[in-house]
């Protein structure tokens, strides 16, 4: 049973039904101003039960989702680590930084938070079929989902996709389409969708308003499990990548929740990693409409290389006083080996980007010494390893013990205690 009962534009606040034909445009009052999204709107006497507390998953949080927890399409998602990063912390200049380590999922990614919604949603609904347009991430996690409910799944997808992500994708049997043409996947996810009645999650209108809000509502979990690992306290600031602001838009709707249920006292602050820089520039302005932005570079970022964002994530950086940084390709992959090495978290390329911009913002001053910050790594880093190792790295066989010890040897700055190590044994 769904305590969903309509949706509200997050633009304009008008209310449509629960059986409102969602069709990636949004609002329909909003759609030819300010395109802009849709949130879920409950049955406050509808609440399902308490009895999830104890589940090992993020449906512990039922009673906040549009799906009760006997139609839940799970595979044990959510409740990822939250980690202190004290040693790379320091490195950055934010001793009090954390990590969310969304990898940690079990496709490896946070769109297991929206695909365990959407997918019981969209079985609720009486779809057989779910498709998204995806570069990855998305697809793989949607295809386990779709998978473990018995449904039928398609990914749109276009050239350049990481090789790992799609053979993870067909491994769990979807069906994938690949096209030369980016901009083709959108036509064909909406025929799909009209001619026979797909499940779409994903976007396939522009410009974007952002995915399905059924499966939103399942990132709110993260600030309900943040709050809950901080022992109720709440960070100065939440880092994350950001493409269309999904992730975005839930963490900062799941913050809201708390706030309004007195279960927290204040909010944080919201910074939206990206590439290309339209949240920076719509940021500067006053107007509702994220701008298309040239495309200065290909990014190593691919699943956040968007050049148009939207307003969902606008929307949630002015209301939390948040902050948009363009992050480029330099020193991403340094700063990837860095966390890696530093603090045991092996991040995709995109999860890195919340970094940099910390990095940076707290250069400037924008983020103090003293704030607490969270950074979330959206994605395990086995996910684009093609993009992000070469044949330079290719392991190097020796043919003896004594070669292979002399090579070890050699390597007199990895054996050699540090400064801090050395200081730690004198204590």
């Amino acid at each position: 049973m769904s305590r969903a009962v309509g949706f509200s534009c997050i633009r304009c606040g008008a209310l449509f039904r629960i059986d409102t034909k969602i069709d990636s445009r949004g609002c329909p009052i909003c759609c030819a101003e300010a395109p802009a999204n849709l949130k879920v709107v409950y049955d406050p006497s509808g609440a399902t039960s308490a009895a999830g507390a104890a589940l090992p998953s993020l449906w512990r949080y039922a009673d906040m989702l549009p799906c009760g927890l006997s139609d839940a399409i799970s595979l044990g998602e959510g409740l990822t680590p939250l980690l202190s990063a004290e040693r790379l912390g320091k490195q950055l200049g934010v001793p009090k930084l954390l990590i969310k380590d969304e990898g940690a999922n079990p496709t490896w990614s946070h769109k297991d938070r929206f695909s365990t919604v959407a997918v019981s949603m969209a079985r609720l609904s009486g779809a057989r079929v779910v498709a998204t347009a995806s570069s990855g991430n998305a697809g793989a996690s949607l295809a386990a989902y779709a998978a473990r409910a018995g449904l039928k799944c398609v990914v749109v997808t276009f050239s350049g996709t990481a090789g790992a992500m799609l053979a993870q994708i067909r491994k769990y049997g979807a069906s994938v389409v690949s096209l030369a043409d980016k901009s083709h996947r959108w036509p064909l996810l909406a025929a799909g969708t009209e001619r026979l009645g797909w499940f779409a999650t994903s976007p396939f209108h522009s410009p974007v308003v952002g995915s399905h809000p059924v499966g939103i509502e399942g990132y709110k979990t993260l600030a309900y499990e943040i709050v809950e690992q901080m022992h109720g306290s709440v960070p100065d600031w939440c880092a994350l990548p950001v493409c269309y602001g999904d992730a975005l838009a839930g963490l900062w709707a799941g913050f809201k929740d708390l706030l309004s249920q007195g279960k927290i006292d204040r909010l944080p602050r919201l910074v939206a990693a990206e590439v290309h820089g339209s949240l920076a520039k719509a940021l500067a302005g006053k107007a509702d409409l994220v701008a298309e932005v040239p495309a200065g570079f290909d990014t190593l970022a691919i699943s956040i290389g968007t050049t148009r964002s939207t307003f969902q994530a606008l929307n949630a950086l002015r209301e939390s006083g948040g902050m948009a940084m363009p992050v480029g390709n330099f020193g991403l992959i340094d700063m990837q080996q860095q966390l890696a090495a530093t603090e045991g978290v092996f991040a995709e390329l995109a999860s890195v980007t919340p970094f940099a911009a910390i990095e940076s913002l707290r250069r400037e001053g924008t983020i103090a010494r003293s704030d607490s910050v969270v950074a979330i790594v959206t994605a395990s880093g086995l996910k684009d390893l093609d993009r992000s190792t070469g044949p330079d790295q290719a392991q190097q066989s020796f043919r003896s013990v004594a070669d292979a010890w002399q090579h070890l040897t050699g390597d007199y700055d990895y054996f050699t205690p540090s400064h801090e190590q050395r200081a730690a044994k004198m204590s």
